[in-house]
């Protein structure tokens, strides 16, 4: 085709030289084929590079050594391709599996603040690495084990769910060593097998139930759904219920109950039902042989599995309330309170109520609710600084953002989103369902005098 139209464009009168034309053709030719070697070479490293990048991502994300990641994190700031939107993609949806060994494990460890915990691991056999599931997390009562609570739950959850459950000395779950192990124990179970970030659940028994309560208070924003049975709160634990805004509980214990009275969680279902919380309260009637009315039936168990089916998390609601003692100031969703007046913290023992401030149940609030398109209100107590931490569900970025807090506007400007500030909160968290790449501080300014 091009021999015949250097020809046609030729003058008549002209003789046609045709080496020549035969020499420029070969050289377009050649420029061709170069070209499209070259694409070819291009559209071959793309994929390699963006698997270089998706690993180097994940590598990041996982590395326990600090200076490690933080030698990763520069590289990958360097890296013109590692955008905010890529990475956010990668993170959500980028992760592969390998296979993992499935069934029951009845004496699993893990070294927890140097100290060594066993806990009892259930995957069902038909286990798919390319599958979400959900992730039970089950806390046993004083005097039990994990590995004897596994052997109650794992034959009626199903193939959708994985089970764990730890134990822990004489059922101490109110402790901040306990608390450390649920959580370790839960990102333990991520970094290994494809939990649904959305589905993870946290049940118990007695102290266990108390362990629930406490745990799932403080961490709301983790859990999908808080199961406690045959236990309660202290008076002064109360206002931690409002950080349950958007984390359901499914509540039960017995009428008969001779060691957790039943009067504990008629008490926390009424003050659920007060603030408009979701919840479901099941009292029954039951008595065991040798534990009284002190015990879970069996014949709870269908129901309950149901209304775990039936939970999603959202992880970024658009209003959220946290309420906190001064020993548990990390992030709660998309907020974070960071500085207060003099508040109660709680010491090893979370349900302690010996101090004059936890007894005057002193403790630092912040409420946070998206009112209008990038309008964010906020209203708190006993809070001197605070941080958002936005992403695309809350706000847009192309348009300035308006702060009010305690009906005062603190910040009124444009916001930009940053890789590191995703980076580095994606391995804080390590929850890819809740990324955020702004940050924003805010000084809370004094009431007027």
């Amino acid at each position: 085709m091009l021999l015949s139209k250097a020809i046609y464009n030729a003058p008549m009168a002209a003789h046609v030289n045709i080496g020549f034309v035969l020499r420029w053709l070969c050289g377009v030719a050649v420029l061709c084929i170069l070209g499209l070697a070259g694409e070819a070479v291009a559209a071959e490293e793309a994929p390699q590079q963006a698997s270089d990048l998706t690993a180097e991502i994940f590598s990041y994300l996982g590395e326990p050594d600090s200076a490690k990641a933080e030698t990763t994190l520069q590289h990958l700031l360097a890296n013109p391709d590692a955008t905010v939107d890529l990475i956010t993609r990668t993170i959500q949806t980028g992760r592969v599996y390998d296979p993992q060994p499935v069934g029951i494990m009845p004496d699993e460890q893990v070294v927890v603040r140097e100290r060594t915990y066993h806990y009892a691991f259930s995957v069902p056999l038909t286990y798919q690495p390319s599958k979400a599931y959900g992730l039970v997390v089950c806390l046993h009562g004083a005097g039990f084990t994990g590995e004897a609570y596994l052997e109650r739950w794992e034959s009626r959850l199903g193939h959708d769910y994985l089970l764990v459950c730890p134990t822990f000395p004489a059922g101490a779950w109110f402790t901040r060593r306990a608390e450390d192990l649920v959580l370790t124990l839960v990102q333990l179970v991520q970094a290994k097998y494809h939990v649904d970030p959305d589905r993870i659940f946290l049940t118990g028994m007695s102290n266990g139930g108390i362990g629930t309560w406490l745990i799932g208070m403080h961490h709301a924003s983790r859990f999908a759904g808080l199961a406690p049975m045959a236990s309660g709160l202290d008076d002064v634990l109360m206002p931690f219920l409002a950080n349950l805004r958007s984390t359901p509980v499914y509540i039960i214990h017995g009428a008969k109950d001779q060691v957790m009275p039943v009067e504990l969680s008629r008490t926390i279902a009424r003050e659920l039902e007060a603030i408009g919380y979701p919840h479901v309260y099941r009292e029954h009637q039951r008595e065991h042989p040798m534990a009284g009315g002190h015990f879970f039936p069996r014949e709870e168990l269908p129901d309950l599995v149901t209304w775990l089916n039936a939970q999603r998390r959202n992880p970024v609601p658009a209003r959220i309330t946290v309420v906190r003692e001064a020993s548990h100031f990390q992030s709660f969703g998309w907020v974070r309170i960071d500085a207060t007046d003099a508040i109660a913290a709680f010491s090893e023992d979370l349900v302690s109520k010996r101090d004059e401030l936890t007894k005057k149940k002193r403790y630092a609030r912040l409420d946070a609710a998206v009112t209008a398109p990038n309008r964010i209100e906020v209203e708190t107590g006993l809070v001197r600084r605070y941080t958002l931490f936005l992403n695309d569900q809350l706000v847009d970025f192309s348009k300035p953002v308006t702060v009010v807090t305690n009906k005062q506007v603190s910040f009124e400007g444009m916001l930009t989103p940053a890789v590191e500030t995703l980076l580095r909160q994606a391995r804080l968290r390590q929850d890819p369902r809740q990324l955020f790449p702004v940050q924003l501080a805010i000084q809370v300014p004094k009431p007027a005098p």
